[in-house]
């Protein structure tokens, strides 16, 4: 029995065309002359951006200052409350910026003592307000007196900043042996406070808008630093992590205390004492027994008043 064989392939198989590669190489170039193009587009858009102002965009309207004063309803009468809100609300209108008021029954402070609210009262005013450039934060018992001048003029300007520095200043007067950065810059600085005759004083003080004040404040305020008890509570916490956190200390730019945080006369030492025409005047202290923040604060109130023009 034979079984049929498949048919032979043929030794000389039917010529077919050979394949061209005009196509391919037209795709290629195609793709090429895409990618160049989207390189060159995403480059002119990248070059506009930065010209324009780098890839934030600020809102219209952004008030550039943030003046935040925790307020102690409870342990203050109205009318002296309110004298103090008006204050900040006042030179805030002047010169376009805003304010925020928190209480010091806001924060949960776990039993510390209350001057601890100002840490996360400021950390608060930075979420609250993102696109604001500065937290200013002014204690309750103090007034804003001059009324002309700015925080971005007076102290925040690179190169007043610089010129106000004080350089290679113990953090902790007279002798400790950290001190503040020689070589700092002004557009380098982020956190601007100034110091009295005990140490730093933190009831005026300036945060920049930044991840490195929210770490500040967040470190400042860490559980571990208030379990330590410190005898100046917040203050003695802050002269412990500025002197032993370099990265605290090289964004802190400590300036005059006039400057920012005259005190008046029961108070400081020196060069530290309110004279007319100072942008603050601040009555540390004055809760104390034997003293009246009220009645200090009432022949300044007038003289805040005048000056601003507010009837």
């Amino acid at each position: 029995m034979h079984l049929a064989m498949p048919a032979r392939k043929s030794s000389n198989p039917p010529p077919y065309a050979t394949r061209s590669t005009r196509f391919p190489m037209l795709r290629r170039s195609r793709v090429q002359a895409i990618v160049l193009c989207a390189c060159a587009v995403g480059a002119v858009i990248f070059i506009l951006s930065q010209i324009m102002g780098g890839s934030e965009r600020i809102p219209s309207g952004t008030p550039p200052v943030v003046i935040v004063t925790v307020l102690d309803p409870d342990g203050y009468s109205k009318d002296y409350i309110n004298n103090i809100k008006e204050n900040r609300m006042e030179y805030a209108k002047k010169h376009g910026y805003t304010t925020f008021f928190p209480t010091v029954t806001d924060y949960d402070l776990n039993g510390s003592p209350n001057s601890w609210a100002r840490v996360p009262a400021t950390r608060h005013a930075l979420t609250k307000f993102p696109h604001s450039t500065y937290m200013w934060y002014l204690d309750q018992n103090s007034l804003i007196m001059n009324p002309e001048l700015t925080v971005e003029g007076h102290i925040m300007n690179t190169k007043r900043l610089e010129g106000l520095m004080i350089r290679d200043q113990s953090i902790v007067p007279p002798d400790s042996v950290i001190k503040t950065f020689g070589h700092l810059k002004g557009n380098q600085v982020d956190f601007v406070l100034t110091q009295d005759k005990d140490g730093l004083a933190q009831g005026s003080f300036i945060i920049r808008r930044g991840e490195w004040s929210k770490f500040f404040l967040d470190t400042w305020f860490d559980p571990l630093y208030r379990s330590y008890n410190f005898q100046k509570a917040d203050t003695h916490a802050l002269e412990h992590i500025v002197q032993w956190h370099p990265t605290i200390l090289s964004k802190l730019g400590l300036i005059p205390q006039r400057i920012m945080n005259a005190y008046s006369k029961e108070d400081a030492a020196g060069d530290g004492t309110y004279k007319d025409g100072d942008l603050v005047i601040r009555f540390a202290g004055c809760d104390k027994v034997g003293r009246d923040c009220a009645a200090e604060a009432e022949p300044f109130s007038k003289q805040w008043k005048t000056a601003f023009r507010v009837q």
